[in-house]
């Protein structure tokens, strides 16, 4: 039994930007990133096939979270196409559509509900799969019991492949950010950071309060230690709030049990009702058949 965590608002602007012809709903409004959102949806319960009997998709809706509170730069709407924003909720209700539980947060963002999902189920379930490239997911890997796959690249990242790709743990992931930036949520990072130089100081001292102040007990390979040690103690504040801008929550208040995160395939009626009405039949019809699992 495997559970699928999905990142709906990432699954959203990559169908918005991606290659596949526009598509206006009877009404006129573009249509595009919520039909290309479906059709992604319905490929990955087609391709997973009966390895998919948990599912849940979380959104930001909107993007601004409480993080926005904490800091000013975080990330916001500022520069999303008008057109994206107003789908939003389309989006989620075409989730509903396909028989599959939305997640739509508002206090908290997507990658938190996906997170908290992952702590709170990854003990009854044989394996979670977050389905995100996001880097800040890492932090939920636990051996091969929560993988994050990356679609784009067909790539999956265990936990083993995280620390052989970045060179620390999952435990480390939000210092690492706080070090070296996130450009998709904003955070700036520490000037001079790179990612061999973050990772070679966490590999060794997991968190940002554990780094020495004397450079010379920094990592032998680490190059102008001294100038960097320095702007590390100079925005160590600012670093602490990175870090807290890139830890994701577990506490989320999900309210639905495992159980109800059962998914039994598409509910035929009322899907069609919904591809119909987005006059959508035409788009969606390559992507539904021969294949597609209907509840019953």
């Amino acid at each position: 039994m495997r559970l699928h965590l999905v990142d709906g608002t990432f699954e959203l602007f990559r169908a918005h930007f991606s290659k596949r012809p526009g598509h206006r709903s009877r009404d006129g409004l573009d249509a595009k990133a919520t039909v290309g959102l479906a059709a992604s949806l319905l490929r990955l319960v087609h391709e997973q096939g009966e390895a998919v009997t948990h599912v849940a998709v979380a959104f930001d809706n909107p993007i601004r979270s409480f993080r926005n509170d904490l800091w000013a730069g975080y990330k916001t709407e500022e520069g999303v196409p008008p057109e994206l924003l107003a789908q939003f909720d389309a989006a989620e209700e075409a989730t509903r559509a396909l028989g599959i539980t939305v997640w739509s947060m508002r206090a908290f963002e997507a990658d938190d509900a996906l997170a908290t999902a992952s702590a709170r189920f990854r003990d009854s379930v044989d394996q979670v799969r977050i389905l995100t490239p996001d880097k800040d997911l890492g932090q939920c890997l636990r051996g091969r019991r929560v993988v994050q796959v990356d679609r784009i690249r067909n790539r999956e990242v265990d936990e083993e492949a995280l620390r052989a790709l970045r060179g620390i743990g999952p435990e480390s992931v939000p210092d690492f950010l706080a070090l070296v930036g996130d450009d998709a949520d904003g955070i700036p990072g520490v000037e001079g950071f790179g990612e061999k130089t973050a990772s070679a100081l966490l590999a060794r001292h997991l968190h940002l309060e554990h780094i020495p102040g004397d450079p010379a007990l920094w990592p032998k390979e680490i190059r102008g230690a001294p100038r960097l040690a320095g702007e590390l103690a100079r925005s160590r504040e600012e670093a602490l709030l990175y870090r807290r801008l890139a830890t994701l929550v577990l506490d989320v208040p999900l309210a639905e049990t495992l159980e109800e995160l059962r998914w039994p395939g598409v509910p035929r009626t009322r899907f069609e009702a919904w591809r119909d009405e987005l006059g959508a039949r035409r788009v969606l019809s390559a992507t539904e058949a021969p294949g597609t699992r209907w509840a019953r």
